[in-house]
């Protein structure tokens, strides 16, 4: 059996052992020089002759044995609950990033790039069992992570994409496809998906025809436009000014959505416009979900059986033996030695150790609430959320879990009462700002407006650098403000009713005068009637030529560098 500690570096602590022996040693001498210097020695020894020097040094043995072992408990020593077989069912996903410097435009704050890395490290998060790659592109395609199951390196990797990493600037969607291509076993015939995320500024035509032959090996292309179609201007780094194009022009860089569903529709994908992280993130798991996914199996170590409450449960025997171990020789009956000493600690300790089982019991109901979770089995979650008591320390945790278990079973109230117990006992702020925010979330879909806007500014108050809050916050106040506007249309238009009756019927009577008092129309002779209508072909005439003119001297179209 592979019995280990899970934190060994701290273990280093035991080197503080010599140091207490050494202290230890040093007050020995010292105090057999104060004796001297006190007088006569058979004096003192009659004066102190209850005090046990074999007393004193068995509280110090325990004290040195006890922060040993307390030391041995933050170690966590820990043993594998023998090796098993696990199917895991999971797909192979690559991302394709656009990293052009277009994607430095702030029409999606605090820029359309840093909005995309925020969605994506979300999603890598939710693939547990899948592998991810990763490719940049901006006027080339570059394979920043072959596919792994590491999902923290990609993670890593995916926080230091930038302009930066391409050189050659432009949006070469074609050639990131055919990157993302060659990053899959070819063997196989599915289990793949793309998730290409750009504002698709693309002058490659051939990207549509490279979708459609991944299509045929089984690959499915995920779109995601990132951008407004009205356009936004860049900040070029280097100048700290508004680029501008080879004639002098302000770059104006618009969200092509044309090309991005298209490239969607040829290989069974789905196109999203970029509106909130949670929306798009939605979209895409429910996507990703209802693929065919393959079954790998391997061996799982995953859970542990941990000794460290046994330790601890030890120490505090040591630490209480040490206290009710006086220092003096027993010289009546009515002195307690060891002898009673370990009753009453073990009596103690009896009542104490009930405290670490339960606390034990509880963290292994989250670990299987948790796994419940992760194959979607929301009841069986919840049903193990539920019974972890909730006055210890990890009932915040189960609560705050519960809330998403409710909710994803779609259980709105429930999952809301559960982030407010979950609110009550958190006592870091993170742990406040995550279940205010997911409160928020909830009641933002159930439409209860000015309930979620509450919730968000209480998450920002706790946490201001939370993008995800703050634009969700945006969104709930224009949909109050848009209600707000609808209610008073209502009102206004009961209060008009009745007078606009009253105005229907007086422009009625007035424009029944009118017609009765309209002059004839006067009549006009056929031959004024043909002059007048070629001058008009004339002028029509005279514009097109014109327009020729114009279109004849215009510049060709500029090189594309962002």
């Amino acid at each position: 059996m592979n019995i280990h500690f899970q934190h060994i570096n701290y273990l280093a602590a035991l080197a503080i052992i010599p140091v207490f022996v050494l202290l230890y040693f040093l007050l020995l001498r010292w105090k057999k020089k104060t004796i001297q210097k006190i007088g006569d020695e058979r004096l003192v020894h009659a004066i102190t002759k209850s005090y046990s020097p074999k007393r004193f040094t068995q509280k110090f043995l325990l004290i040195c044995l006890a922060f040993a072992i307390g030391v041995l408990a933050l170690a966590n020593l820990r043993s594998p609950q023998g090796s098993e077989k696990v199917n895991r069912n999971g797909i192979d996903v690559m991302i394709a990033l656009d990293v052009s410097k277009s994607m430095l435009a702030q029409d999606i704050k605090p820029s359309r790039l840093d909005r995309a890395k925020q969605l994506l490290g979300r999603l890598i998060d939710g693939l547990s069992n899948d592998r991810v790659g990763i490719v940049v592109f901006a006027g080339r395609a570059y394979l920043q992570m072959p596919l792994t199951g590491d999902h923290g390196a990609a993670k890593m990797f995916l926080s230091a994409a930038s302009p930066d990493a391409v050189p050659t600037q432009g949006t070469v969607i074609g050639d990131a496809l055919t990157m993302c291509s060659s990053a899959f076993n070819g063997r196989e015939k599915k289990y793949k998906a793309v998730i290409l995320i750009s504002d698709g500024e693309d002058h490659d035509e051939g990207a549509l025809k490279i979708a459609s032959q991944m299509a045929n090996e089984g690959v499915s292309i995920n779109t995601i436009g990132i951008g407004s179609p009205e356009g936004a201007t860049i900040l070029d780094e280097t100048t700290n000014e508004l680029k501008k194009d080879i004639n002098g022009n302000t770059v104006v860089t618009k969200l092509n959505e044309t090309s991005l569903r298209d490239i969607a529709a040829k290989a069974n994908g789905t196109y999203q416009l970029f509106t909130s992280t949670d929306e798009v993130l939605a979209g895409l798991q429910k996507q990703l979900g209802s693929m065919d996914q393959r079954t790998v199996t391997e061996d799982s170590l995953i859970n542990y059986k941990n000794y460290f409450q046994w330790f601890l449960g030890l120490m505090l025997l040591l630490l209480l033996t040490e206290l009710l171990l006086p220092e003096t020789r027993s010289l009546g009956k009515n002195k307690m030695g060891v002898q009673q000493a370990i009753p009453v600690v073990l009596v103690l300790m009896g009542s104490l150790m009930p405290m670490f089982s339960h606390a034990q019991k509880d963290k292994q109901l989250i670990r299987q609430g948790n796994e419940a979770f992760g194959k979607k089995e929301y009841e069986k979650a919840i049903s193990k959320y539920k019974e972890v008591q909730s006055g210890n320390k990890v009932g915040p945790i189960a609560q705050y879990n519960l809330g998403n278990a409710l909710y994803k079973n779609q259980q709105f109230d429930d999952a809301v009462n559960a982030y407010e117990n979950a609110l009550t006992n958190s006592q870091s702020k993170e742990e406040k700002a995550k279940s205010y925010y997911n409160k928020g979330v909830v009641l933002q879909n159930n439409k209860k407006i000015p309930e979620c806007i509450s919730a968000y500014k209480n998450a920002l108050k706790l946490n201001p650098e939370d993008e995800d809050a703050r634009q969700n916050l945006q969104k709930a106040l224009i949909q109050q403000q848009q209600q707000q506007q609808q209610q008073k249309e209502k009102e206004d238009d009961k209060k008009k009713q009745p007078k606009q009756n009253q105005q229907d019927k007086q422009k009625q009577k007035e424009e029944d005068k009118q017609e009765q008092q309209k002059p004839q129309p006067s009549k006009i002779s056929k031959q004024d009637a043909e002059e007048k209508l070629k001058a008009l072909l004339q002028q029509e005439k005279n514009l097109q030529d014109k327009l020729r003119k114009v279109n004849a001297a215009s510049p060709n179209k500029p090189e594309k560098d962002w």
